[in-house]
């Protein structure tokens, strides 16, 4: 494997595996409200600094799913030392959902004392390519979605339909209709269904330029709902995630699930 690209793997692996005050993974479209067709430009990185380049994330899984639900075009992926890009065609009038939704398995084992981790889509191959002496052995599943949207003229909703799989937000008021001062109200799910008592962390971008984060959270009621108000315009990351015993492979003891959005609030 090219040297630059193991190292994304590896700084990816890490990222999800800290806490969640460490490394944020994200994703940052150039706009995400155009009026005539164009190009858009997504970046994605891990970094500490939100919205701030230091190490790419690999994002050649992307789909893009258009105003009409069919997939739209996605050109020029590239990995870069502190990011990833690709160009996104926006053509029809609506909106476009921007993902990287890839589950995946993370081996954790050790040999003569040493601990090493790996990451891969197929754990039976994982585990069948383990060293003889490897030990303390332990398979976890992960299912991250990182998501933006955006929206070419009149936003629509037909994109944005949950897919029933892993975390993910209903969005009960549009993602490309968020004003300062404003308050929208969204459903967190865990596999199609409303997950309760899940805490939905929120930290606006420019924390280069300030002091503290300025982050807050809001934690989802029994019918999975959180509202949010937004206190300015400008750009902002989500995050949320929990865990459950719900893996897809028998020797996997733990499934953790992550969203992590990309949102854009305009001034009134």
């Amino acid at each position: 494997m090219h040297s630059l690209s193991r190292n994304v793997v590896m700084v990816a692996l890490l990222a999800a595996t800290l806490p969640a005050h460490a490394h944020k993974l994200w994703l940052l479209p150039s706009h995400t409200a155009v009026s005539e067709p164009q190009w858009v430009t997504v970046d994605a990185s891990i970094s500490n600094e939100i919205f701030g380049f230091e190490r790419a994330y690999p994002v050649e899984s992307v789909v893009v799913t258009g105003p009409d639900g069919k997939a739209a075009t996605v050109e020029n992926i590239a990995a870069m030392h502190t990011r990833s890009v690709f160009d996104v065609r926006l053509e029809q009038e609506g909106s476009y959902r921007i993902a990287v939704a890839k589950p995946g398995f993370f081996l954790m084992y050790e040999v003569d004392g040493e601990r090493k981790r790996a990451r891969g889509d197929d754990a039976d191959k994982m585990l069948s390519a383990l060293p003889d002496n490897a030990s303390n052995i332990r398979i976890m599943e992960s299912h991250n979605r990182l998501e933006t949207i955006v929206t070419l003229g009149a936003p629509n909703s037909e994109p944005l339909r949950p897919s029933g799989k892993g975390l993910e937000i209903q969005f009960l008021t549009h993602p490309n209709d968020l004003y300062a001062g404003e308050t929208a109200k969204w459903r967190l799910l865990v596999d199609g269904k409303p997950a309760k008592g899940l805490k939905v962390e929120l930290v606006p971008g420019g924390t280069r330029y300030r002091d503290s984060q300025h982050d807050w959270s809001a934690t989802s009621d029994k019918e999975g709902m959180v509202e949010i108000r937004w206190p300015s315009a400008g750009r902002y990351f989500l995050q949320a995630g929990t865990s459950d015993k719900k893996t897809s492979h028998k020797k996997a003891d733990e499934r953790r699930l992550q969203y992590l959005g990309t949102f854009e609030v305009l001034p009134m």
